[in-house]
C-alpha cells in the first residue's frame, strides 16, 4: 500500500498544452490595440492628476506659510505700536501721574473725567 501511494506521488503527470477552442482566435481573447490605448490613456489621465494635485497642495502649503507669517509680522507690530504707546503716555503725563494700560488715569473709558461723574 505505501509503496503505491509513493508511486503515485512521485509520478509526475503531464499537463495538457493550452490551445484555444476550435473557432475562436488569439485576437479575440487578447485585449489588443483598443486595450492597450485604453490602458494607457488611463495611466496618463492619473500622472496628470496626480501632478495637478501635488501642485494644488504646494500651493495650500504656501499660501498658508504665508498667512502665518503676516499675522506674526502683524502681531508683532501691534506689540511694538502698544510699547510705542505706552513709553509716549508716560513721557506726556502730567507730573504725578502715571500712565496705565496706555491711558491716563484721569479719564474714564468713554472719555469722560470720573472726578465728575460722582453723583451724591
Amino acid at each position: 500500500m505505501h509503496h503505491l501511494l509513493l508511486s503515485l506521488a512521485t509520478t509526475p503527470t503531464p499537463l495538457p498544452t493550452p490551445t484555444l477552442r476550435e473557432g475562436i482566435s488569439e485576437d479575440q481573447v487578447t485585449p489588443g490595440l483598443l486595450g492597450f490605448i485604453m490602458t494607457a490613456f488611463f495611466v496618463v489621465a492619473t500622472a496628470l492628476l496626480i501632478v495637478d494635485m501635488v501642485r494644488r497642495i504646494r500651493r495650500v502649503r504656501y499660501r498658508a506659510q504665508v498667512e502665518e507669517d503676516r499675522m506674526a509680522a502683524a502681531a508683532a507690530a501691534d506689540v511694538e505700536a502698544a510699547e510705542a504707546a505706552e513709553a509716549g503716555a508716560a513721557e506726556a503725563g502730567a507730573p504725578g501721574q502715571q500712565a496705565r494700560g496706555g491711558a491716563a488715569q484721569g479719564t474714564a473709558d468713554d472719555g469722560t473725567d470720573p472726578a465728575q461723574d460722582q453723583r451724591p
